[in-house]
């Protein structure tokens, strides 16, 4: 009975590859690689000549027996175009059928895009929740982000250049202008890129710089300062400028800030004020 190897690879920088990986690749009978040709150009650098199958979204299903009668004879690697196979890449199907076929999975560690932005970006990171890519449609992506707008978990995900912009003006709406953020592109290449600011500095930031390389967004979690301003902590400030003779778009404006919550909440609760609810 073989084991599947899952190996990282690089992620931009060859010199991240680790001695183990190599070795590990070199070993094993058969790499199960996401695109031969870009694994290819991984292995001739590293002067590996051991066989490859390509194993990919749209082949997964054809291709899980392949490699788990490929196990029944030795050893197997499981690599990815870049990273660590299974995070955001193809990969989990095989290693379960693996399991489920007795066959032992051991993990060879290395280069993630998530654990090298989450390494720099200065948020918390006790309480994580990855979102892999964001949904492609409008209306998906929105009713994903909004499930978390009042968690206190750093939110990770990744995102595409092309519509770096769309997802930064949608975090606003959703989070609040001010709440922290971090854009890390290109990571560990020539271009590497590690932005930190508010999402309303982002914005700005995505405005005269074009988007290239695809985006990994960290967006600092509710604080817990936020997490006592409820709807009627918020409705109690609201009533109190108010009293002061404060006007209510000074005083949504205000209490917005104060609360950490997108102004839009706190609008709608001050006409609810207004209408005696």
């Amino acid at each position: 009975m073989g084991t599947l190897f899952v190996v990282a690879t690089p992620i931009g920088n060859l010199e991240d590859m680790t001695l183990r990986a190599i070795r590990t690749l070199r070993e094993v009978r058969l790499i199960a690689a996401e695109d031969t040709r870009t694994s290819g150009r991984l292995l001739k650098h590293f002067q590996i000549e051991t066989p490859q199958t390509s194993y990919f979204e749209h082949n997964k299903l054809a291709k899980r027996d392949v490699v788990l009668a490929a196990l029944a004879q030795g050893d197997v690697a499981l690599i990815s175009d870049a990273g660590t196979p299974t995070i955001s890449d193809p990969g989990y199907e095989l290693v379960q059928a693996a399991w489920e076929a007795g066959h032992r999975v051991v993990p060879i560690p290395g280069p993630s895009a998530v654990t090298a932005a989450l390494s720099v970006a200065g948020l918390p990171t006790d309480r994580v929740v990855f979102l892999g890519f964001l949904p492609r449609q409008a209306s998906p992506r929105r009713a994903l982000l909004e499930s978390y707008v009042e968690a206190p978990e750093t939110l990770v995900f990744y995102e595409a250049p092309h519509r770096i912009r769309e997802s930064v003006d949608l975090l606003i709406e959703l989070f609040g202008a001010d709440r922290a953020v971090v854009l890390a592109r290109e990571l560990t290449k020539l271009h590497e890129t590690i932005w930190r600011g508010t999402l309303a500095d982002a914005a700005g930031h995505l405005v005269v710089t074009e988007p290239r390389g695809e985006y990994t967004v960290l967006l600092a979690g509710t604080s817990a300062e936020r997490s006592r301003w409820d709807d009627d902590a918020v409705q109690r400030a609201l009533l109190s400028l108010e009293a002061e003779g404060v006007t209510g778009s000074r005083a949504v404006k205000q209490v917005a800030r104060l609360a950490e919550r997108p102004r839009s909440d706190i609008y709608d609760l001050w006409l609810r004020l207004q209408a005696g609810e």
